[in-house]
């Protein structure tokens, strides 16, 4: 059985990779490939009951990133109909191509920390299409603010995911893992970032032309911009806060900022005609979010789910515990790995194999496994939940950000992950 679904997953991602190439829809190629995984595993196991519940399980993990994912969108959809970005475009001065991927990507970096990393990507390659109009340029934004996204989100217990499920889990502590990651991480945005801006040397900013359809600022007022630019901004802000005050999920938190956002957008926009008000409601805001890569993530992620429950990724960390028997090694190929599946399951089978009483709360493998799950997905597009937002957003085509983002990813990996592994040396 494990022999068919790792070949059918196997397809899928080529088909997946080779989107372009072979004319079919990647989010297709998503949900064909779950879709029969989940039958194969469905029938070879012929435990209905067993699958059931393993779906199930699997259902409530999708829905709330996939929710959490359309209610991020949607704010972003509605900040950027009221012209909100123009908030922070206005205050751009740089004509330099290069000084803006700095100031863009080291934003990038601290928001992701206090944010989360996929918050922090939809926002800031959102605030792209206000600043750049050549989407060559905008291909590569995106792709280095992916990184940094991942990055920053790295070495903070709320920036990504797997640091999250580490810090709840008892695994490392919110202050040891921001002193302990935040230099490495730092170091992995750094090389790439040097090497994109030696590239752009040179380049000047070339700034979208304005649509005459929808002039700058129409409709809406400066009052009205600001408003909607900052509270859609402190709603994004306020859903760490929001998790660890209720202990909800971050989607209810999100969902919950929707509905403040809607309605103050109603009360704000009472006295308009119904075609003043059209474009700046969240009616309109939800069929401009790009429902494909919804579609996409969903079927990727209930694709994985089944190697997970097919004990395909445990086996997996268990042989390269044999195999390699060195924990550092064995930590930065998890990382590698999390490039071409999710991190999060590849985590939580790491966890299950070791146990808290064998290696203690922030020990060496917790605070590795923190960086490299983090920071690793960003070698390909669809290694992160960043990376897939950024995809739908810009179209970024896989084979495109393999040839011009993938090396930058890893000289920057790499090179943050020995500076780690020099720092507990040297203290």
């Amino acid at each position: 059985m494990n022999a068919l679904l790792i070949s059918i997953f196997v397809i899928a991602y080529a088909a997946i990779a080779f989107e372009h190439p072979i004319k079919i829809n990647k989010s297709a190629s998503a949900l064909l490939g779950a879709g029969l995984l989940w039958s194969v595993y469905a029938l070879m196991t012929g435990e209905a009951g067993h699958v059931s519940d393993h779906l199930g399980e699997t259902l409530i993990g999708t829905a709330q990133i996939v929710f959490f994912l359309m209610g991020a969108m949607t704010i972003v959809e509605v900040i950027d109909a009221h012209d909100g970005f123009d908030v922070v475009t206005a205050r751009i001065r740089t004509t330099r191509l290069s000084s803006l991927m700095w100031l863009v990507c080291i934003c990038t970096f601290f928001l992701s920390a206090v944010l989360d990393n996929l918050t922090t990507a939809i926002v800031m390659v959102s605030l792209m299409k206000k600043l750049l109009d050549k989407h060559e340029e905008r291909l590569l934004f995106a792709g280095m603010i992916v990184i940094a996204a991942n990055a920053g989100g790295a070495w903070s217990p709320i920036g990504d995911v797997t640091t999250t499920m580490l810090w709840i889990g008892g695994q490392i502590t919110a202050s040891n893992i921001m002193g302990a990651l935040i230099l490495p991480s730092l170091v992995n945005l750094l090389v790439p970032l040097a090497m994109v801006s030696y590239r752009l040397r040179g380049k000047t900013v070339v700034e979208p032309q304005q649509d005459p359809d929808h002039p700058e600022g129409a409709g809406t007022s400066a009052r009205e911009r600001n408003i909607m630019f900052f509270l859609g901004l402190g709603v994004l802000i306020a859903v760490p806060a929001f998790k660890t005050i209720t202990h909800l999920p971050p989607f209810m938190g999100v969902l919950l900022g929707l509905g403040i956002l809607w309605l103050v957008g109603d009360i704000l926009h009472g006295n308009k005609t119904e075609e003043e008000r059209e474009h700046l409601n969240l009616t309109s805001a939800l069929n401009r979010i790009d429902m494909a890569s919804i579609v996409f993530f969903i079927g990727i992620l209930l694709a994985v789910a089944t190697l997970e429950h097919a004990g395909i990724l445990p086996a997996l960390a268990a042989w390269l515990d044999e195999t390699v028997g060195r924990q550092d090694l064995i930590v930065m190929l998890i990382g590698i790995v999390s490039a071409i599946v999710d991190n999060v399951p590849l985590v939580a089978a790491a966890i299950g194999m070791y146990s808290l009483e064998q290696y203690g709360p922030n020990n060496f493998l917790w605070q590795f496994l923190a960086y490299c799950a983090g920071t690793g997905g960003s070698i390909l597009i669809i290694g992160s939940a960043a990376g897939v937002a950024a995809m739908g957003l810009e179209r970024i085509d896989f084979i495109w950000y393999v040839k011009h983002i993938s090396l930058l990813a890893i000289a920057g990996y790499f090179a943050g992950a020995l500076v780690y592994i020099l720092q507990v040396a040297l203290l």
